[in-house]
């Protein structure tokens, strides 16, 4: 097993100490960072970003990507002020040390044919390529709902035309647009640098990876088959707030099976199904 396992571990803890705790618990090789000690990546300064890669390093982990919400505009959007974000937001990743970046393909007017847009779509991320060129930084275009990139058939449209981008494959967002993901897996697995480990179920909630629809031991054994080095757990799990003090000491009930009494209870169950899968 040569894959390495990293984490969205705000989804454990908002305080960088409690996700540094979550990724050590579920032996985990780092972050994914993308809210940290209440502020989003992209508003870190830089004297922060150097902190926060100081208690990494004390920790032995490391930054894989960035999280960003680059390219979570509308299409319509004024593009300038999101690319000085952009800007910013290299410069943190490269004090990170992060080796990727997962940005987005713009939001599309709800009811408005995607079509419309692609060539905005295409020179806004050509855009954010010219000024990442140069970088080590590998700009990773995930798919999600409503952006132009939703659909495997567009996100293919997006590698092919920007040959510096690569993707990320995130199974449940694929469910929720109404896509198989094996389907989806053969037409992109050419481009995707990592795998978002994160599954779904066909009334599109999401669940523990390999308890929903999303075929993931079978992409995630092709993934490692064919050299992937990373994945990234973005566990997304439902939190019942109210269960843990109903319970006693030690107790982690769940709830219908994919809800969970704590953030750590959720975190440690998305860890622990990815364990099983491999």
């Amino acid at each position: 097993m040569s894959v390495k396992i990293y984490a969205f571990a705000d989804e454990a803890n908002s305080r960088l100490e409690g996700q540094i705790e979550a990724m050590k618990r579920n032996s985990l090789d780092g972050l994914e960072i993308r809210q940290v000690n209440g502020k989003n990546v992209t508003k870190l300064t830089l004297d922060e970003a150097r902190g926060i890669k100081k208690q990494l390093d004390d920790a032995g982990l490391s930054v894989w990507s960035i999280g960003s919400p680059i390219g979570k505009i509308r299409i319509t959007d004024d593009f300038a002020p999101h690319a000085e974000v952009f800007r910013h937001t290299l410069e943190v990743a490269d004090i990170l040390e992060a080796p990727c970046m997962r940005i987005f393909s713009f939001f599309i007017p709800e009811g408005e044919d995607a079509a419309d847009y692609k060539n905005e779509v295409m020179d806004r991320l050509g855009r954010l390529c010219e000024l990442s060129a140069g970088s080590k930084i590998k700009l990773c275009h995930e798919n999600e709902k409503g952006i132009y990139g939703d659909t495997a058939a567009r996100c293919k449209e997006i590698l092919d035309a920007l040959p510096s981008l690569y993707g990320v494959f995130d199974p449940a967002n694929f469910i929720q647009c109404g896509e198989n993901t094996t389907a989806a897996w053969e037409l992109l697995k050419d481009r995707v640098y990592y795998l978002h480990i994160k599954d779904a179920l066909e009334n599109k909630s999401v669940v523990p990876a390999g308890m929903g629809i999303g075929n993931l031991p079978f992409i995630l054994g092709d993934y490692i088959s064919r050299g992937g080095v990373a994945v990234s757990l973005e566990p997304h799990l439902k939190v019942f707030d109210g269960l843990a003090s109903l319970e006693r000491e030690g107790e982690r009930s769940v709830v219908d099976d994919c809800s969970y009494p704590t953030k750590d209870a959720a975190f440690d169950a998305a860890c622990n199904a990815l364990r099983r899968i491999i």
